[in-house]
């Protein structure tokens, strides 16, 4: 065992190396990424655009969010800035000085909430104090505890502080349904519009409507077959909405900040064996050095299955919406543990 955690930890601080180094790239500035330009390009039996319309400017964190806005305002009027790039680590993502010029210069800033976003706290604040309107939608969607042991084990970096709830609330696509209305009606009554009200209903019926999708997919997994390990506490929405058991954790904390201790990794590789795991699912966009010395450890054939977890896929990937995102990470989820 002393040469497992040997192992073990030194698999461990590669990776955190790794990770620290793709973070010190500069962050890249806001871009548009969906506007409803006119009437014409409003979809029929929706509300058209008003000229007021057309100058609301939303600033959304997150991919996720960015879809969702996006499709309100494609739908009532105006132009959605996504904050963070396709790919981005959410939990420490900073913000540029122009970013949070940005921020105070939108009609609304929506943003997670719930921790997610600790690298702009400050961020918020600032903006805050110069006239911006920020909107954390998370805690208003009846978010869930954080899965047992979620804050005591591994180790925390320096200053880093998480909420014991749980922020990855899009894994359950009903609370994500709420958001959009929610989301709505703080544009509608920031507006006086009641167009984005409607348009965020639309939305929020369009989510859950493809919800059947991703729950077929993951009701066709049997109930002993149910048994979940992932790189971080991300899943517990999807979960607590279908039925599955969350057996371990690679980084035992909702933060990809946080480092295992060699007892916690050690823990897992035990866990593992005892459960008869046979897939370890990662984030696509994160190294999986970590998740794959785990398993070798054990000496099973695990395989290590990526989703799409805190960031939307690229354009021309299976993920490019929020709806794509779920399904794609259903039909994974699914086929890693029946394959």
């Amino acid at each position: 065992m002393r040469k497992a955690a040997f192992i073990l930890i030194a698999a461990a601080t590669l990776v955190i190396s790794a990770c620290g180094s793709a973070d010190s790239s500069a962050p890249q500035p806001p871009a548009p990424v969906s506007t409803a330009a006119s009437v014409a390009a409003t979809p029929a039996g929706t509300p058209a655009e008003s000229p007021t319309a057309s100058a609301v400017n939303v600033l959304a964190t997150t991919t996720m969010l960015g879809d969702v806005v996006g499709q309100i305002l494609a739908c009532a009027g105006g132009t959605v800035t996504v904050l963070m790039p396709t790919g981005t680590d959410p939990h420490d993502f900073s913000a540029s000085s122009d970013q949070v010029a940005a921020m105070v210069t939108a009609n609304l800033v929506v943003a997670n909430g719930l921790g997610l976003e600790a690298g702009l706290t400050d961020a918020f604040e600032n903006a805050a104090a110069d006239g911006a309107k920020v909107f954390e939608v998370g805690p208003l969607v009846n978010p869930i505890e954080l899965g047992a042991g979620a804050n005591e084990h591994g180790e925390e970096e320096a200053g880093q502080e998480h909420d014991s709830l749980d922020p990855h609330f899009w894994f359950d696509m009903n609370r994500m349904a709420l958001a959009a209305e929610l989301i709505g009606a703080e544009l509608a009554d920031s507006t006086g519009d009641g167009a984005y009200a409607t348009c965020a209903a639309t939305t929020a019926v369009n989510i859950r409507t493809a919800e059947a999708g991703v729950r077929s997919a993951l009701d066709s997994v049997p109930a002993d077959q149910r048994i979940l390990v992932t790189d971080h506490e991300a899943l517990g929405y999807l979960a607590d909405t279908y039925g599955y058991e969350i057996a371990g954790t690679v980084i035992p904390s909702s933060s990809t900040l946080a480092e295992p201790s060699s007892g916690d990794l050690a823990d897992l590789v035990a866990t593992l064996k005892a459960e008869g795991v046979t897939a370890i699912f990662a984030n696509v966009a994160q190294t999986t050095s970590l998740a794959e010395a785990v398993a070798a450890e054990t000496g099973m054939p695990i395989k290590i299955i990526p989703l799409y977890v805190e960031s939307l896929g690229a354009p021309d990937s299976p993920a490019a919406t929020y709806i794509a995102m779920m399904q794609a990470n259903a039909d994974l989820i699914a086929g890693g543990l029946k394959g």
